[in-house]
């Protein structure tokens, strides 16, 4: 039945990439418009009924931005402030093995689902859009550190680039990808679209943002960030590859990479939530 359901899922992943085949001849635009919206639908990631209490209990307030409504939540403590950014189709749930540590050593938590996420309303998500919630939240809470997972991570740090000045003094990432082209390679291998619908989806976000796939890289906006940085990977993740954060260590000035072996993509372990803890209470 499994074997099944996953020939299933590469079928019709197949056909979205014959469909913009197809259209990218008749029209680039709209083939390099519905790749990207194909790219950016969230299909999982909504509060499941066994997540419903914990996160119900800790309910901040929402916080509106870019059309979207924003859910925030907060486990209050006298220590200094920490915000968290979960992954990609995640919720804010991801963090309760890290929060209870993170409680236990006295910081202030503040938390959001992102947009088409948890609690907080849309349908998409894309790094930038994700970068302006972290903005709204930074400027509405004023965290002193930001620990990010995987997109999370990626997210945390061009939020760090795009406004260097933020009073954010420690960023953490969790199995984060680095070069925005390798997922954007990894998005044509498995639908199978060519090399004209990679091309317009280039300029597409290129017009929508003003950057190239090719100029959106973790490692090249870490080598100017100041802040102290803490990567975390293990180096069998089949999600996001450990290379990108050896990436963007290289590049990260002030940065400490722990490599794990063994622990998977999420990394919920005891062992990397004590060493998370350590790294903020560090001077």
């Amino acid at each position: 039945m499994a074997n099944t359901r996953s020939r299933i899922r590469r079928l019709i992943a197949r056909s979205y990439g014959t469909l913009f085949n197809i259209l990218v001849v008749l029209h680039p635009k709209w083939a390099a418009r519905k790749a990207f919206f194909t790219f950016c639908k969230v299909r999982k990631g909504r509060v499941k009924p066994i997540q419903e209490a914990y996160l119900v209990a800790a309910k901040d307030r929402s916080i509106e931005v870019a059309g979207h409504q924003v859910q925030t939540y907060r486990w209050e403590g006298s220590g200094p402030r920490v915000l968290l950014i979960h992954g990609w189709e995640s919720n804010t749930f991801r963090w309760r093995n890290l929060i209870g540590y993170l409680q236990e050593a006295g910081f202030d938590i503040i938390a959001f689902d992102a947009p088409a996420h948890g609690y907080s309303s849309g349908a998409f998500l894309h790094v930038p859009l994700y970068t302006e919630c972290v903005e709204a939240m930074v400027r509405q809470y004023q965290p002193r550190h930001v620990i990010g997972h995987s997109v999370g991570g990626m997210t945390a740090l061009y939020h760090a680039h795009r406004h260097p000045n933020e009073r954010v003094e420690k960023i953490v990432t969790i199995g984060s990808p680095s070069e925005f082209h390798e997922i954007m390679e990894e998005y044509q291998r498995i639908l199978g679209f060519n090399d004209r619908v990679l091309e317009a989806l280039d300029t597409f976000i290129f017009k929508e943002f003003g950057f190239h796939v090719h100029e959106f890289s973790t490692s090249r906006f870490a080598a100017e960030n100041p802040k102290k940085g803490l990567l975390l990977h293990d180096k069998k993740d089949t999600i996001a590859p450990f290379h990108a954060s050896k990436k963007v260590h290289q590049a990260w000035k002030d940065s400490v990479l722990i490599p794990t072996e063994g622990l998977g993509h999420s990394m919920h372990q005891d062992g990397v939530n004590r060493q998370i803890v350590a790294f903020l209470q560090s001077e």
